[in-house]
């Protein structure tokens, strides 16, 4: 084991938690983004609140959120322990789940309501993910607050669109 400088912590597998975190994280934006269809005529029609961010926006902010996501993740099970380091890993893995799963529930159902559900349970799962993670490092922790609160942001956003196109769309 090493010690750290900030959190006097032990780190438990070197770089491995790190690795584990990071390719968790890619598979999730891979399964999230195969569902996305931006470009596709329901999505077009949909009537979209003046604030949405243009296009361009998703891509640029998504990048180092996902690169914090990772570093938070590993950074966390490399100074957790024992059930802690499980509970941890589970509480990660529920957040990545739900983080792809809204892409399908919004874009492949084409379904606004059902993408709010799943957005409020992303953040229920980052709320819990980061506190479990702010209790192994700060650092971690203060790492990923950028990240909830782009997927509060992004509730709000899914939210109006939910009651400006009540229907389901199809």
């Amino acid at each position: 084991m090493r010690i750290t400088g900030e959190n006097t912590k032990p780190v438990v597998g070197g770089w491995k938690p790190y690795a584990a975190a990071a390719a968790a994280v890619v598979a999730t934006a891979v399964a999230g983004a195969r569902a996305v269809d931006a470009d596709s005529p329901w999505y077009a029609s949909l009537d979209k609140p003046p604030w949405q961010p243009p296009p361009w926006a998703f891509g640029a902010v998504w990048t180092p959120l996902y690169a914090s996501l990772a570093w938070a993740g590993g950074r966390g099970l490399a100074r957790a322990r024992g059930s802690r380091r499980t509970a941890l890993a589970a509480s990660l893995g529920t957040d990545l789940v739900l983080n792809a799963a809204w892409n399908h529930l919004f874009f492949r159902r084409r379904s606004p309501w059902a993408g709010v559900v799943g957005t409020a349970l992303l953040d229920v799962a980052n709320v819990e993910f980061l506190r479990r993670t702010s209790t192994v490092d700060r650092a971690a922790g203060r790492a990923l607050l950028p990240y909830t609160a782009w997927c509060l942001f992004a509730t709000a956003l899914n939210l109006s669109l939910a009651r400006r196109n009540p229907s389901p769309g199809r």
